[in-house]
């Protein structure tokens, strides 16, 4: 009776298309996760960017409003592009930069800026409180408000 048990070799046909069809389903699921990974993976990529994108137009507007010698006002929505090129270059991406800058204060400034790109009217979004900064006077001869800030 063991020699029966024993004496069996290799595997049937049945099994082998039980593995061929779980195979399958396997890699039709994973087939069917790729394009949701191509569409995260390009979100990802505009979000990092815009992030760039509003973390630099932050420390320059937090920068021209410290110096004293600076006039105070929010420049308008303009469209700028990652390469920083005139024109469009491949991969490129155009985010709408829209900055807004609300006193709170004697010297003090809200600034939020709001950074959307194509297919995202929402976009993304940050502010911080400024002050101004006798260290970041600059020329050192201004009076206060003599110059007006330009970005």
């Amino acid at each position: 009776m063991f020699n029966l048990i024993c004496n069996k070799k290799g595997l049937g046909m049945i099994e082998v298309l039980i593995a061929l069809f779980l195979t399958m389903i396997g890699v039709m699921a994973l087939i069917s996760m790729q394009p949701q990974g191509w569409l995260l993976a390009g979100r990802s990529d505009h979000l990092g960017r815009a992030a760039g994108v509003l973390h630099e137009e932050l420390e320059t507007i937090e920068s021209l409003i410290m110096n004293p010698c600076n006039v105070v006002t929010a420049g308008p929505a303009r469209n700028i592009r990652v390469s920083g090129m005139g024109a469009a270059q491949s991969g490129d991406v155009t985010f709408t930069v829209t900055p807004t800058i609300t006193s709170i204060g004697t010297n003090v400034w809200r600034v939020t800026v709001r950074v959307t790109w194509t297919g995202n009217n929402t976009g993304i979004r940050e502010s911080i409180i400024v002050t101004r900064q006798e260290p970041f006077r600059f020329p050192s001869g201004c009076t206060d408000g003599s110059v007006a800030i330009t970005y």
